[in-house]
């Protein structure tokens, strides 16, 4: 689609709404990019979905490594978990969890929801209060000690329940 040229077409910041000059392409304020003002006679541009998602997201939690959070049982609840995170600016992606990255799960199946390292903790934050996640750190190591001596009184009531049938 072309527009038509105009000595100097106004330039508006979808986020601040401040006018600029055909030479800005970016809001100084915003840093968004600068669409064509819509009052000149031209319909407004339809925003994407896409691009929509892509404006909610906080940049300074988009930076890092990417990190599990939450567990999804199937590709729904993924979905839904990722808007909640996108509400509060968090980025995130779904990944099968291992296992199940068969084509013939396409949708079922469960889901590791990932973000990037700066955003674990406002995730964290966000699913707890949704109570997705529980209080309990995951993968938290248990002590050997304990471990040890639960394992040694199950046999031991193994070997006695053996000894009473025979």
């Amino acid at each position: 689609m072309t527009r038509p040229s105009s000595p100097s077409p106004d330039l508006v910041c979808p986020g601040c709404g401040a006018r600029r000059g055909a030479d800005a392409r970016f809001c100084p304020d915003c840093h968004l990019p600068l669409v064509f003002d819509g009052a000149a006679g031209e319909p407004p541009l339809a925003v994407s979905a896409r691009h929509d998602r892509a404006r909610k997201v906080k940049p300074q939690l988009s930076e890092g490594d990417l990190t599990r959070v939450a567990g999804a049982a199937n590709q729904a609840e993924g979905e839904f978990i990722q808007g909640l995170l996108l509400e509060e600016g968090v980025p995130s992606m779904l990944r099968r969890s291992a296992g199940f990255d068969v084509p013939d799960f396409l949708a079922a199946g469960p889901r590791d929801v990932m973000v990037p390292a700066s955003g674990v903790a406002t995730a964290r934050e966000v699913l707890l209060q949704a109570e997705i996640l529980d209080e309990a750190v995951p993968g938290r190591p248990v002590a050997p000690g304990p471990l040890l001596a639960g394992m040694a009184l199950a046999l031991a009531l193994g070997l006695l329940v053996l000894l009473l049938l025979h």
